[in-house]
């Protein structure tokens, strides 16, 4: 089996013996891995110190959303939430085909041979 290492002299990836490609570049095997000393202004949370309640900042919409999604009304999903989503999809088409337009009259412009004086 052939293994690789990435080469920072060519940039590219070379053949190299399995020890090597196991050790990236920049990686030290033999020292142990500490954790960073924290350095915020105020006392935090560790992890392991928050327990298994995880606590929210807001009401969770989620089960409103799936049913509202997830009911079949005809509407298309992408315009199911009223009359927000009809502004931003038609602000949207209408940008597109804005764009489209504002493309072929630059290209059509930068078609036209220069005038010489």
């Amino acid at each position: 089996m052939t293994y690789y290492k990435f080469s920072g002299f060519s940039q590219r990836l070379t053949g190299s013996a399995p020890a090597t490609a196991y050790s990236p570049q920049g990686l030290r095997s033999g020292l142990p891995a500490e954790p960073p000393t924290m350095t915020f202004a105020t006392p935090t949370k560790m992890v392991s110190e928050s327990g298994a309640m995880v606590e929210y900042l807001g009401v969770n919409k989620v089960p409103y959303f799936q049913r509202l999604f997830q009911t079949s009304d005809g509407v298309p999903v992408h315009l199911k939430r009223g009359v927000p989503d009809r502004l931003l999809y038609r602000t949207t088409m209408a940008l597109t085909v804005g764009g489209a337009i504002y493309c072929l009259v630059a290209l059509y412009i930068a078609a036209q041979p220069r005038k010489t004086t």
